[in-house]
C-alpha cells in the first residue's frame, strides 16, 4: 500500500507540475504578444448574444490604446457612446442623453477587459488562469478570473500572425459577446491629449 501512495504522490506532483509548466508558458507566449504593441488602433465589430444564441445587440466602432492603461473605445451611431480613459479617470459619454458619467479607473484586469490590452502584462497571471492552444499563424487564449467577483467568466483572445484578431467574454448567465478588431495597426504615434476627455457644455455630469 505504501509503495501504491508513493506512486499516486508522484503521479500528482507530475500533474501539478505540467500544469503550472504549461501556464506559465502559456502567460510568456501572451506576455510576448501584448508587450509587441505599446499603441493599438482599429475598427471593431462587437455582436452580443444571450446563453441561447439569440442576437440581443450590434454595434461597431473605433478603439485606441496606449500603455500604460489608456483607452479609447468610440462606437458608432445610432447607439454612439464615447469611453475614455487616462490611465486614472474614465469618462462615458452618450450624446443622445447628453450625459458624462465620471469613474475612477478599477485598476483590475477582470473588472476593466480594455486593460488587458492596454495594461501592466506582469498582472495578468496574478489574475488569470490561462491555457492557450497554437496552430499555424493563430494563437487562442483561454482566462479564468481568480476573483469571484469579476465582470466575466471567461475571456478569449486571439491572435493571428502575431496580431490582436478577436475577444470573446462570457458571463455568469451565458451571455457572450465577440468582439472582431479589424485593420488593426500597432506603434504607429498616438498623442496622450485622446485620453483626455472636455465635457461638452451643457451636457449633465455624474460623478461616481
Amino acid at each position: 500500500m505504501r509503495v501504491i501512495r508513493l506512486l499516486m504522490l508522484a503521479a500528482l506532483s507530475f500533474t501539478l507540475l505540467t500544469a503550472q509548466a504549461d501556464e506559465e508558458a502559456a502567460t510568456k507566449r501572451l506576455s510576448e504578444l501584448l508587450s509587441q504593441a505599446q499603441t493599438i488602433s482599429a475598427r471593431f465589430s462587437q455582436l452580443t448574444l444571450d446563453a441561447s444564441g439569440t442576437q440581443l445587440q450590434e454595434t461597431a466602432g473605433e478603439l485606441l490604446l496606449k500603455r500604460p492603461g489608456m483607452f479609447r473605445w468610440h462606437t458608432d451611431q445610432p447607439m454612439e457612446q464615447l469611453l475614455v480613459s487616462n490611465g486614472e479617470k474614465v469618462w462615458l459619454y452618450d450624446p443622445d442623453l447628453e450625459q458624462v458619467t465620471i469613474q475612477t479607473l478599477d485598476q483590475r484586469l477582470t473588472h476593466t477587459p480594455a486593460l488587458l490590452l492596454s495594461g501592466d502584462v506582469s498582472q495578468i497571471r496574478e489574475n488569470f488562469e490561462i491555457d492557450y492552444k497554437e496552430g499555424g499563424s493563430v494563437v487562442d487564449f483561454i482566462l479564468k478570473p481568480k476573483a469571484k467577483d469579476s465582470l466575466f467568466d471567461s475571456l478569449r483572445l486571439s491572435f493571428r500572425n502575431r496580431v490582436l484578431n478577436d475577444m470573446q467574454l462570457i458571463d455568469s448567465i451565458g451571455q457572450r459577446t465577440n468582439i472582431l478588431f479589424l485593420n488593426v495597426k500597432m506603434n504607429e504615434p498616438v498623442e496622450d491629449h485622446l485620453f483626455t476627455f472636455d465635457i461638452p457644455e451643457g451636457a449633465d455630469v455624474i460623478q461616481e
